[in-house]
């Protein structure tokens, strides 16, 4: 196992609502010193949520994404609340994104996202006995709810608008989750 490089300073550069910029200078084991800016992890998390409506069915959404300046189509997605557990977060997006609540829930794994520059990381979970549980969200516009054949995700990972890593890793993800082959 490597050792990892010693941190020789830290810097904050920038700090907004929603990210904060680091610069870090580091001395690796042979010597080396480099300095690397990065995103910071956010304070309380993330969750992605893969809503099954029954074993054939995935539940998405199509909504604005502020990167890209397009709608995208992908799960569920959100922040989690400080105090907040990682399923209940869950929970609330699923509800929040597409007016369905889960009777049950499994988290599958955390995804980091660019870890060379990225301390973002986001939790998937599966989310399966779905029901009519609308919450108000926090999103400017509802996002639209688009059900699809699991039988087509290859269909789906061809649409140029399904194209967000975190989506597409979470969808392989729980397709071998229902196949068995899923192991933690």
């Amino acid at each position: 196992m490597p050792i990892p490089p010693r941190v020789l300073k830290r810097r904050e550069l920038a700090r907004t609502r929603l990210f904060r910029v680091e610069e870090l200078w580091l001395r690796f084991a042979n010597g080396a010193e480099r300095v690397y800016e990065r995103l910071c992890e956010p304070l309380h998390g993330a969750v992605l949520v893969v809503p099954l409506l029954d074993d054939r069915t995935l539940v998405l959404v199509r909504e604005y994404g502020a990167g890209l300046d397009q709608y995208a189509l992908g799960f569920p997605k959100g922040a989690v609340a400080a105090g907040e557990e990682r399923l209940a977060a869950a929970e609330r997006e699923l509800r929040e994104e597409t007016g369905f609540g889960a009777r049950r829930l499994e988290f599958l794994k955390t995804l980091s996202l660019s870890p060379a520059y990225m301390g973002h990381r986001i939790d998937v979970v599966v989310a399966w006995e779905l029901f009519e549980a609308p919450l108000p969200g926090d999103e400017p516009e509802p996002p639209e709810v688009v059900t699809w054949p699991l039988a087509r995700a290859a269909e789906l990972l061809a649409r140029e608008d399904f194209s967000e890593g975190r989506s597409v890793a979470a969808l392989y993800l729980v397709q071998d989750w229902l196949a068995g082959r899923f192991r933690r």
